[in-house]
């Protein structure tokens, strides 16, 4: 029989000043052992979960600790004459209390909360002791100091990853005598026998078939370059998905959907741990050397993350602190564009615009240095040896007019139609991939859609040059020194020369061939980049949208500069174009057209344009570009609502809260709260009248990750919160801590532990495991208030009370639930909480 002894009930039972939140309710299996041993182990080797195009083990957790631990428990031990007395509650942390598991949301409020506390220690103990004021400065300067450091590492591995990307890519066609470790432009440097005309040809540079059969020319060294073209890819793609599928499965795909999530308070262990850098890293480049429809910006996005949160470890404050360290990944995530594109000022603002869910002032500082120190060091590494960032950095010199906006639109309008095609293909491939048997052979898929991707790409020169020398040739503006088929016009005799620019001339044979070749291409690449993204390799879509859109700028662009030389007398050209000038920059449209895709496919605005600027260093194109990037985000949002990353968010059921979606619907907290009608009443413990036994139970019993404590059975007034996880530690703990602690001690979550008969067991007080101060909505407030609260703060979850009475619980789980049952998708694709 247990031993009960009621203390008198405290009033003073009001919420602190500081709201912390709670863990969420779901149906987790992590929470739902009843040791903090079982809480720890390993999961089985069946526990595995599909995400993002990638087998997931539960049990990887080495790469990102849990975070130290600041809640106690309350401990007995035997005082003098053996009166039992308890210990402060802060006394000793206990392991694992107050941390999440993985797969879960983070408590933006306790984390902000741990922190201005720490914030307030050190500014005590500075003013105590030297050395405390100097660890106090340490603190203040440990950001900007680990912000140097993120820049220098993700710096350091872009400079390699495009050096050896570029040598591996070449590596496809031949090899360099003098070195094989060689790029072809780089062993034809220091060649004497090179001329102006056969600039790309060398002594020292061989292809395939001049090694193997002694020549380059007639079919059969064509059939051997051929073949050779196709066994290097499939090599690479091959080396690429055994290294990612065997050592790293976060490694796969573009990294930028799980890191909004993350950043959003999203756990995934491992996914930004040193083995997925490291592997990441190296497939990156075999991935993008083998010629497929993807690129490297994307993924580079995902090594500086990486890379932030290993150096997090480094600093406590940043260890110990869910809410800083995803400070830090939001400038990693500017970082990682900074180097993808040599544009740090674009970085920062794509961060912002584009991934980042939480973003202080402070963060978009120390955003700018890290992007800036980053930038430095892959300008010091110079990796393309022309002291550019990026292989396609162009200038234009020649302006645009006015009457070329209604261009610029209709490549906006095309990239919005492209971009809207695009996600609904992709994420109709990818459901497919998720839903049959294509995604249990991923070794096989990616071997196909290479062979695919090579056998039809070599034939044409312009699909089978890697995707970001394409964009270059796209972008370039056609000079005196450029012996390009796009810039082999057909010779005037009267040309008045300006400098390096050349006046617009009729088009020639080679110009016309080169149209066709680049509309070939342009097919190729709409419907090979579709299958391409979303594979079990990382892959990026920054470059392929980019490549579609400058392909098509620069045939619309080329069209346009023919019909101002033959029809130069129209309306729309007088006054401006006369005969001999230079009127129409074809790569002006190539770029602009760049931009439009780039921008239907994520719809980025503001750092889309700051990101072109910076790659051609002029003002002057600023209107074009914003122009085409805002008309083809409103074509694409007229088409579908979702970018490409939100998209496959919703694809893979991540607890993603969309902060630019509008909740307009008129519901209460009471419609969408749990328990439903038709369900139990919701699971409670009462704050003094609960055995050991009983909390067990009711864990066992339950998947719940969280509990409301109430006063009793029968007043249900809310007193606080306490998690699952806490508490099955906390009573793991006390067993084989505390001396006499049974199945029927009573645990208190009260101030004050009533007096105890003098044989009953010792009891177990809880409070300092405790929210106090749980968030609560009232049963008649307006969905979209909640809404609103959740997006604003951050929160997992709140509870629903009437007159001050428990009514229910509403989780960030429901909330998506309730949007998706609205917009009549399946509620049941919200697969984490």
């Amino acid at each position: 029989m247990f031993c009960v002894a009621r203390s008198v009930q405290l009033s003073d039972q009001r919420a602190l000043p500081c709201p912390h939140l709670f863990e969420e309710k779901m149906e987790n299996t992590g929470y739902c052992s009843e040791s903090f041993t079982s809480l720890q182990s390993a999961a089985s080797d069946e526990d595995m979960v599909e995400i993002a195009g990638a087998t997931l083990d539960f049990s990887s957790t080495d790469d990102v600790p849990p975070l130290d631990r600041d809640y106690g428990l309350a401990v007995l031990e035997n005082g003098v004459n053996g009166v039992l007395k308890m210990m402060d509650l802060l006394d000793e942390p206990v392991p694992g209390v107050g941390t999440y598991e993985d797969f879960n949301t983070i408590d933006w409020v306790r984390e902000k909360s741990k922190d201005r506390d720490r914030h307030r220690e050190i500014a005590s103990q500075s003013k105590e002791s030297t050395w405390a004021l100097i660890m106090s400065i340490h603190d203040a300067f440990s950001g900007w100091l680990l912000m140097l450091l993120v820049g220098l590492k993700a710096g350091a591995l872009a400079g390699w990853i495009d050096i050896a990307a570029h040598w591996m890519t070449d590596l496809k066609e031949g090899v360099c005598l003098s070195g094989f470790w060689f790029n072809h432009e780089h062993c034809c440097w220091n060649s004497n026998e090179t001329t102006f005309q056969e600039r790309d040809k060398c002594p020292n540079w061989k292809s395939w078939a001049e090694l193997l059969i002694g020549y380059n020319n007639g079919p059969l060294a064509y059939i051997m370059n051929y073949l050779m073209y196709v066994c290097w890819a499939l090599f690479f793609s091959f080396l690429a998905v055994s290294l990612v599928r065997s050592f790293a499965p976060y490694a796969c795909g573009s990294g930028i959907p799980e890191i909004k999530t993350i950043l959003s308070g999203f756990i995934i262990r491992g996914y930004l741990g040193k083995w997925t850098l490291m592997i990441k890293t190296i497939t990156l480049v075999l991935a993008v050397s083998s010629g497929l429809s993807l690129g490297k910006e994307g993924p580079l996005v995902h090594v500086a993350c990486c890379c932030g949160n290993i150096l997090c470890h480094l600093f406590t404050k940043y260890r110990k602190n869910e809410a800083k360290r995803r400070e830090v990944l939001s400038a990693a995530a500017a970082v990682g564009v900074s180097v993808a594109f040599g544009a740090p000022i674009g970085g920062v603002l794509f961060s912002l615009e584009e991934v980042s869910y939480y973003f202080p002032l402070k963060t978009l500082w120390r955003s700018f240095f890290a992007a800036l120190v980053a930038a430095f060091t892959l300008r010091s590494i110079n990796p393309f040896g022309n002291s550019r960032l990026v292989l396609f950095y162009v200038e234009f010199h020649s302006p645009w007019h006015l009457v070329e906006l209604v261009p610029f639109v209709l490549l906006g309008i095309f990239g919005g139609i492209w971009g809207a095609f695009f996600i609904r293909a992709n994420i109709a491939w990818c459901r497919r991939r998720k839903t049959t048997r294509l995604g249990q052979y991923p070794v096989l898929e990616v071997l196909v859609v290479t062979a695919i991707t090579a056998v039809l790409a070599f034939p044409n020169s312009y699909t089978r040059m890697s995707t970001s020398e394409l964009i270059s040739e796209l972008f370039n503006d056609c000079g005196l020194l450029d012996s390009s088929q796009l810039c082999n016009y057909a010779n005037v005799s009267d040309i008045k020369l300006s400098g390096n620019t050349l006046p617009d001339r009729p088009a020639s044979h080679d110009v016309y061939m080169a149209m066709w070749q680049l509309a070939l291409a342009l097919i190729f690449k709409m419907l090979i980049t579709v299958v391409t993204f979303g594979m079990k390799i990382p892959s990026g879509l920054f470059i392929p949208s980019m490549a579609v859109g400058a392909i098509a700028g620069r045939l619309l662009g080329v069209g346009m500069e023919q019909l101002a030389y033959y029809h130069h007398d129209w309306v729309i050209f007088k006054g401006w174009c006369s005969p001999g000038a230079d009127c129409i920059t074809p790569g002006l449209y190539a770029m602009v057209g760049a931009a439009a895709c780039l921008g239907g496919v994520t719809r980025m605005t503001v750092s889309l344009v700051v990101i072109m600027f910076e790659l051609t260093g002029g003002l002057e194109y600023i209107v074009p570009l914003m122009a085409a990037t805002m008309t083809s985000k409103w074509v694409a949002d007229a088409l579908g609502r979702e970018g490409i990353y939100e998209a496959h968010i919703r694809l893979n059921g991540y607890p993603f809260l969309e902060p630019k979606e509008e909740f307009s619907h008129k519901t209460l907290a009471m419609d969408v709260m749990r328990p439903r009608r038709s369900d139990p009443p919701v699971s409670i413990i009462t704050q003094d009248g609960m055995s050991v036994e009983e909390v067990e139970a009711l864990i066992a019993d339950t998947s719940y990750s969280g509990f409301p404590v109430v006063v009793s059975q029968e007043s249900q007034r809310l007193v606080g919160f306490v998690l699952r996880r806490d508490l099955v530690i906390s009573i793991e703990n006390a067993r084989q801590r505390q001396e006499g602690v049974v199945s029927t001690s009573r645990i208190f979550f009260t101030e004050y532990t009533p007096p105890q008969p003098p044989n009953c067991p010792p009891p177990l007080k809880l409070r300092g495991i405790m929210d106090l101060s749980p968030f609560t909505v009232t049963d008649h407030t307006p969905m979209d208030i909640v809404v609103d609260i959740f997006r604003k703060l951050g929160l997992r979850q709140c509870l629903v009370t009437h007159n001050g009475r428990l009514l229910g619980i509403i989780t960030k789980k429901d909330i998506l639930k309730h949007m998706a049952q609205i917009a009549n998708r399946d509620p049941d694709s919200i697969l984490f909480n």
